[in-house]
């Protein structure tokens, strides 16, 4: 009775989880268009007449990311431009300069918000709302250009001074202690004595720092609070008092995340007949460590020399490699300690239907419900290339990942997991510089596991490790390709 209930709970949670997302879109019009070739979506009711705000996305952001804020703002009557920065989402032109000099990377991005400000054209100053990297790009231009009030989420920055930025909210996250402590310092620049939660005002500059509860650096992009605290601190800067509800989008985000995932093992069912399928074949504990420790360890010094930095996505080259490298060093070692590969091979038919329900579901389904309400997942056609390019290494290496965890007990499949963190961190400590951002992309990669892999898991126990690693090394290369940045770096390094 245990699977049917699951089902039946996963398709409710779905709906309801739909129903609050689409309740906190009800009324709001998204409206897309370029300035320039930046990609802006606007949001407002209609007829809205209320100040414009210009919102901006952190590191490896898109501007989908900022539609929690962008909702509530536009719910109380507030025109919304929300923007893509260079390499980031559905931008097709990659980030560039040099990331060590303001007048680098940083000018370039400034230019790129002021030319999104400059298109709205109804003289009220423009309110800025924006995240982490965000945060020291929109207080730059507020310096340069005396806008509206800004709203900050996790920010920093070493443009702050006591006079500049006048109007200012910064929100960081409960578990956030050194951002916390940036807002409080910023704020007493212009009280010594002010403390976090309260608003100082010194002439013309009025400023706050608060937290929002519960909160770390990505779900404050879907605090309650937040979204209060900002609507709030905008009402008060242009005078007005309209009010919008917060929904929880950031549950039912999560919740609908979670039924899709649940809701493979349903689809697999549908699909995949049943088909004799050969023994889980698990090795004594030596063998699999070894199969573990060999790649893990090789790997990153077989990788670095065959790194040539073509793609234009900062390490997606190295990725690629490293995932290959690995992948057939693991294959390899499974074929001399285990003796076998289990394929799963059952027909070109049933196979071929599985690998696409797996795909549509894992793509598609998923896919849509994350651009729709939480990231860019779509890509677009300069990024192909990118995709095209990781497949390559993911296929090998998700296959012998699905080998190596195919009916294996959790501790198994938990160590498989550690196996590549410990081999990516060992070929960032052998080039810091170059390789850093295989620290921000683990958790992704850990995420993946966590979701697309329980997809995959559902798939190959009914059809086999083969049908699940092709399927996982697609829509991994997927997701890596379209969620970071891309970058064509000049000067000094990246």
């Amino acid at each position: 009775m245990a699977r049917p209930l699951l089902t039946y709970l996963a398709i409710l949670i779905a709906g309801v989880s739909i129903l609050v997302l689409e309740v906190a879109r009800s009324g709001v019009t998204f409206t897309d268009r370029f300035v320039g070739p930046t990609p802006v979506t606007t949001l407002a009711q209609d007829g809205a007449d209320g100040p414009n705000v210009v919102i901006a996305h952190g590191f490896a952001g898109s501007r989908e990311m900022m539609q929690g804020y962008g909702l509530t703002l536009a719910q109380a009557g507030y025109r919304v431009h929300m923007f893509d920065f260079e390499g980031h989402g559905t931008h097709p032109v990659p980030m560039s300069g040099d990331v060590t000099q303001i007048e680098g990377t940083t000018r370039l991005l400034m230019n790129q918000t002021q030319a999104v400000i400059d298109d709205l054209t109804d003289g009220t100053p423009v309110a800025l709302l924006g995240h982490s990297m965000a945060t020291d790009v929109l207080i730059r231009v507020a310096v340069e250009d005396n806008t509206g009030p800004l709203v900050l989420l996790s920010a920093f920055s070493q443009a702050v001074t006591t006079e500049q930025p006048k109007d200012m909210l910064l929100i960081s996250g409960q578990w956030e202690p050194h951002l916390r402590e940036f807002g409080v310092d910023a704020v007493q620049m212009v009280n010594a004595d002010a403390q976090e939660g309260e608003t100082i005002q010194k002439g013309d500059v009025i400023r706050s720092a608060i937290f929002a509860p519960w909160t770390e650096h990505v779900s404050i992009l879907q605090s309650r609070a937040g979204r209060q605290a900002a609507l709030d601190w905008l009402n008060r800067a242009y005078g007005r008092d309209t009010l919008a509800s917060a929904p929880p989008t950031g549950w039912a985000f999560l919740a609908l995340m979670a039924s899709i995932t649940v809701l493979a093992s349903l689809l697999a069912r549908l699909v995949v007949p049943e088909a004799p399928l050969p023994p889980s074949h698990q090795p004594g504990i030596l063998r699999y460590l070894g199969t573990l420790l060999v790649p893990a360890i090789l790997t990153p010094f077989i990788a670095l020399p065959l790194d040539f930095g073509v793609l234009p996505v900062l390490v997606a080259d190295y990725l690629a490699i490293h995932l290959g490298v690995f992948g057939l060093l693991s294959l390899a070692m499974q074929r001399w300690l285990w003796g076998r590969l289990t394929l799963g091979w059952t027909g070109v038919e049933p196979f071929t239907l599985a690998l696409v329900a797996l795909l549509a579901w894992g793509i598609g389904v998923f896919g849509f419900a994350l651009d729709r309400y939480g990231a860019n997942f779509f890509p677009i056609a300069e990024r192909l290339p990118i995709i095209a390019a990781l497949v390559i290494g993911a296929i090998p290496f998700m296959v012998a990942d699905a080998q190596l965890v195919w009916k294996a007990p959790l501790w198994r499949r938990i160590a498989a997991r550690v196996a590549l963190l410990v081999s990516l961190g060992i070929a960032v400590a052998l080039d810091l510089e170059g390789l850093f951002f295989l620290l921000i992309i683990a958790p992704v990669i850990l995420l993946f596991f966590f979701v697309h892999g329980a997809m995959g898991r559902a798939f190959g126990k009914r059809a086999g490790p083969l049908l699940a690693g092709i399927a996982l090394g697609i829509i991994l290369a997927w997701a890596l390709g379209v969620s970071f940045p891309m970058f064509a770096a000049t000067g000094g390094g990246t």
